[in-house]
């Protein structure tokens, strides 16, 4: 099967951003498929080029990169501009490339506009993959406030919707509100994958850091108003306050990440350490080694459903989880006792969770041992790959 797949944020475990799509198109490869996947150039990304349109290969997977760049530093109306040309110049592969299956994965929703393109006028076959509930996320964190441009998108997601063959969620609670929306859809539901193997297998911790084992929190990703950033500049603040030696590691950057390093400066905190980008094959061991791994998000409905690579790559890990939404991942984490959910908009209850933890080891081996099991059954690269493959196969011609 020939396979087209739009997505803007392709990168190996070289760079510092997830890998689903690097990892799942690899193994489609090596069970006979041909898959194009087509680009741009992000900032968290491994993925460079010199040229405006650039061919490249990784483990059989083809990749075209549209060298427009994506920073989540960018400004509003930078980005937008950014979506809308990385979409209209992927028109041309729609249009044109030879394919049986077109996948658009989103947010941006903008993604679309290629996909259906392909379906409409080539009448390829259309999988819409769901990263994120575009454009509710924008909507209820106040970015599109225009009642024209909320009513335009939300026209556009359904029309989306529509014209799938098959449409894959990240989360079930993404599955739910498309079929609330949707309700004559083909939806399914293919989580974020870890690379079990890597997460997995024990690693040294690195000695020149300045810290051990098991006396530091860990967060990893965007530093941002969306990820709840500031919950944990608080927390850090508290136990200073405290006086605990816990310390909480910052890693990445974002649109807050001049303000982190400012209050750090300014209150001197040494129990919060923000640190550059690093490849996510380099992020192992610190992951590993940490006390519990921190997946915060700002307390909206639409974020209840995300579902973010750190959480299943901690608890791939061994590594239990501290996130702060409402939705599935609380669920989850309830129902495998491997990790805690906190109040979004409460830092001392993250501080005080911490000192607890760290004066209680027998706890957290018991979480890991769980962590450990269930990852292997239920976040499988391999697995997951194999599933979403199997659904697209199954659509009828």
């Amino acid at each position: 099967m020939k396979i087209l797949y739009f997505y803007q944020y392709f990168a190996t475990s070289k760079g510092s951003w997830g890998t689903r799509v690097h990892e799942f198109t690899r193994e489609w490869v090596k069970k006979g498929h041909q898959v194009t996947v087509v680009t741009s150039v992000y900032s968290k990304s491994d993925i460079s080029s010199s040229k405006f349109i650039d061919n490249q290969f990784f483990d059989g997977v083809k990749v075209i990169i549209i060298n427009v760049k994506i920073d989540n530093r960018q400004s509003f109306f930078k980005r937008i501009f950014s979506f809308l040309a990385y979409s209209i110049l992927s028109c041309w592969y729609s249009l044109t490339y030879p394919t049986q299956v077109v996948i658009a994965s989103s947010g941006p929703i903008t993604v679309g506009f290629p996909g259906l393109m392909a379906k409409l006028l080539r009448r390829k076959k259309l999988v819409f993959e769901s990263r994120d509930l575009w454009p509710d996320g924008a909507i209820e964190l106040g970015i599109i406030k225009n009642p024209l441009m909320i009513k335009a998108s939300r026209w556009f997601e359904k029309f989306c919707y529509r014209y799938s063959d098959l449409i894959v969620a990240l989360s079930i609670g993404m599955e739910k509100e498309i079929r609330v929306k949707s309700p004559r859809s083909n939806v399914i539901t293919v989580t974020n994958a870890a690379n079990i193997s890597l997460f997995s297998t024990p690693q040294p911790f690195p000695s020149d850091l300045g810290i051990s084992p098991k006396t530091y929190a860990i967060y990893t990703g965007n530093i941002g108003d969306v990820n709840n950033s500031i919950w944990l500049l608080e927390a850090a603040k508290i136990l200073q306050e405290k006086g605990s030696s816990i310390k909480i590691v910052m890693i990445g950057e974002g649109q807050q990440r001049e303000l982190i390093d400012q209050e750090i400066k300014n209150h001197q905190l040494n129990t919060l350490l923000r640190w550059p980008l690093m490849p996510k094959e380099n992020l192992v061991a610190l992951i590993q080694h940490a006390l519990v791994s921190l997946v915060p998000l700002k307390g909206t409905p639409v974020l209840d459903t995300s579902s973010p690579n750190k959480f299943f790559e901690s608890l791939s890990a061994g590594v239990p989880v501290v996130q702060n939404t409402q939705g599935w991942m609380k669920d989850f984490l309830i129902e495998h006792e491997v990790g805690f959910t906190l109040p979004p908009d409460n830092p001392e209850s993250l501080a005080d969770l911490l000192i607890s933890l760290a004066s209680d080891p027998v706890r957290l081996e018991g979480m890991k041992e769980r962590a450990l099991e269930i990852s292997k059954i239920e976040f499988d690269k391999n697995r997951l790959a194999d599933k979403m493959i199997t659904a697209i196969e199954s659509i009828p011609d």
